[in-house]
């Protein structure tokens, strides 16, 4: 079990993300499109787990083996997908400060998801303070429980990705991979 921990904005979580992106670009810059600051340390104000989320952008799969061995030089360790179609996870080397690294296609629905959800919070800070609260709730009241956290937080993360356009099926199969399956 992880410990759920939601804690107010740090303005240095932007500061960490370029850190880490200045280190991992050098050793990916020929193949990737770009390194996104993505999740709610992405979003000015927003509070959030202290755990930066970049995602290095690939022009596809194929070079997704390239892009695991030059990770792997700089002491990540490659996860597979982990549940979320598009979405490559990295666990970071432990000298470094927490984050979570993914390495997604352009257009995959892994990087789809980050952005819209990020971009639409940078948008509407009203909607950023509102989604703020829910995790502090969330994060109150399953502290021990990452699983019902992520899954309180689904209906928001949906109507957002709503807002933002995304076809239906897209959102079918991001509510899928945050739900869990029901009891019977």
């Amino acid at each position: 079990m992880r410990e759920v921990v939601v804690v107010d904005y740090d303005p240095n979580w932007p500061l960490v993300f370029e850190q880490l992106r200045a280190r991992t670009w050098p050793a990916v810059q020929d193949v990737a499109l770009s390194i996104e600051h993505v999740g709610s340390t992405s979003v000015p104000g927003l509070a959030a787990k202290p755990i930066i989320d970049i995602s290095i952008v690939v022009p596809s799969q194929d070079v997704l083996p390239v892009v695991i061995e030059r990770l792997t030089s700089l002491g990540y360790v490659h996860q597979g997908e982990l549940g979320v179609e598009g979405r490559e996870a990295f666990k970071a080397p432990p000298d470094l400060p927490v984050h979570n690294m993914y390495v997604c296609p352009a257009g995959s629905l892994g990087l789809i998801n980050q952005i819209a959800v990020r971009d639409h919070l940078r948008r509407h800070p009203e909607s950023a303070a509102a989604y703020a609260r829910l995790k502090k709730a969330l994060a109150e009241k399953f502290p021990a429980d990452i699983d019902s956290y992520v899954e309180g937080k689904t209906d928001v993360v949906l109507a957002i990705l709503r807002a933002e356009g995304l076809p239906t099926d897209k959102i079918a199969a991001i509510e899928a991979a945050n739900r869990r399956p029901a009891q019977s």
